[in-house]
């Protein structure tokens, strides 16, 4: 191999390896970027059950529904009936305010804070669909088994 050819070999060699580099740093730019943004709301433990057949969750039953719960969660939590057998959790504290008192105050599917005005829904991530805020609230898991939803992280 001549001079001219291993300086050809080694301009390729580089610049392939350019190239992989390249694309390592545009795959994780592309998946930092698309990550959702997540909730600052700090975490606190939450695990209980509420029985769906109890007038106070009765309401729960009924698709399109939310109740609020206080002294749980950060800022209480939301838990809202999208169909029937279909809960979802969401901490009520603002994503945007990030204080207990500035709570989201549910209506049916959706809900408001109180304090900068931002609109959430409350089914599938419970994003924000008007106003200042930028992150989903805070979600916790459910599970439905008989008339017992529990709700936990």
């Amino acid at each position: 191999m001549n001079e001219m050819q291993k300086k050809k070999k080694g301009k390729r060699l580089i610049g392939n390896s350019m190239k992989y580099l390249f694309f390592v740093v545009l795959t994780f730019m592309m998946y930092s970027s698309c990550d959702e943004i997540d909730s600052e709301i700090p975490e606190v433990y939450v695990r209980f059950d509420l029985n769906l057949n109890s007038p106070l969750y009765n309401d729960l039953t009924f698709p399109g529904s939310s109740v609020y719960l206080s002294n749980v969660g950060f800022g209480g939590i939301i838990v809202s009936c999208l169909t029937e057998g279909e809960y979802f959790a969401y901490d009520a504290a603002c994503t945007h305010e990030i204080l207990p008192s500035c709570k989201v105050e549910n209506s049916g599917l959706s809900g408001t804070c109180s304090c900068c005005g931002s609109q959430f829904q409350l089914f599938y991530s419970a994003v924000p669909v008007e106003g200042e805020a930028a992150a989903p609230l805070k979600q916790y898991n459910t599970s439905l088994s008989g008339n017992f939803l529990r709700i936990y992280n």
